[in-house]
């Protein structure tokens, strides 16, 4: 039985230059999707998928992440006295247990293996899980939840994938399959962003990782890659030339790439129909429109 996975990393330091000007003062991680930001959806699925710990993995101007699961006591206050009870018990339900979430700063931004890098006193020694909070993934159970079952049966390292049209794949890490039996691929080796060519497959890696710890040595190893970053996909290269298991898992769940605008319009338009409250009167209002 593989150690089991309880920290989960968020490398939240990304300048989201794919959605300005909405995130020229705002952190691209707190763009609402309906109700709640996009960092709230992703602690919401790790949470559901027993993670204990939380890792924020900053950069400047990225305080507004902190704050939201923070305290406010001022808020908590003027709700108090307005008798909206409701609100403030929803408000504090989610709130994190004392010393749950941790913070560390990336100075510079030299690519997402670097940003995990710097998480690594925090991590120490176990497995634990990557979330790209603008890759938003709906399936139920959660998709951590379905990565962490797979993971048990696996062990190793495994990431969540999904095909893609050849003249995609120099957008991802693409896997070198040598075994799949349409929900679990295994693979011995995986490229970042290579020319649809020189491809060895259109299996791609989307924003969900559940990492050994080993790959801390070397990511600090590491010389910068594709786009003259530290990549992640280098990292877990080396993992798999030291023998251990590498598998992507097709989860059973729909992915919005809220880091691409046309992305984020399509997750509110279909979470907000999916609304149990606010459904159907969107519904109503989205046919009004067309």
């Amino acid at each position: 039985m593989p150690k089991p996975v309880r920290k989960a990393v968020f490398p939240v330091a990304g300048l989201g230059t794919r959605t300005l000007p909405a995130t020229k003062a705002v952190p691209k991680e707190m763009l609402t999707v309906v109700d709640r930001p996009l960092i709230h959806y992703a602690i919401e699925e790790a949470k559901a998928a027993g993670i204990e710990e939380f890792y924020f993995v900053t950069g400047r101007a990225k305080s507004a992440i902190e704050d939201h699961f923070d305290i406010a006591f001022e808020l908590e206050q003027t709700l108090r006295e307005r008798g909206h009870g409701e609100l403030l018990d929803e408000l504090n339900e989610w709130l994190p247990a004392a010393g749950q979430f941790a913070f560390t700063r990336q100075q510079r931004p030299l690519g997402l293996g670097h940003a995990v890098w710097c998480a690594r006193n925090l991590v120490g020694d176990e497995p634990f899980a990557v979330m790209l909070v603008d890759d938003l993934m709906v399936g139920e159970p959660p998709c951590l939840a379905q990565m962490i079952d797979a993971y048990r049966e696996t062990g190793g390292n495994l990431v969540a994938v999904v095909e893609v049209p050849r003249e995609h794949v120099r957008r991802y890490g693409v896997l070198d399959v040598v075994g799949d039996d349409g929900r679990l691929a295994r693979a011995r080796g995986v490229v970042e962003k290579p020319e649809p060519a020189e491809a060895p497959s259109t299996l791609t890696i989307i924003g969900r990782y559940i990492i050994q710890p080993e790959i801390f040595d070397h990511l600090a190893a590491l010389k910068p890659g594709s786009g003259n970053e530290i990549q992640l996909t280098d990292g877990l290269q080396q993992l798999i030339s030291t023998g251990q298991p590498f598998h992507g898992l097709r989860p059973k769940a729909r992915r919005y790439d809220c880091g691409d605008k046309l992305g984020y319009l399509e997750a509110n338009v279909a979470l907000g129909l999916a609304h149990p409250q606010l459904g159907a009167q969107f519904r109503r209002l989205i046919q009004s429109y067309l």
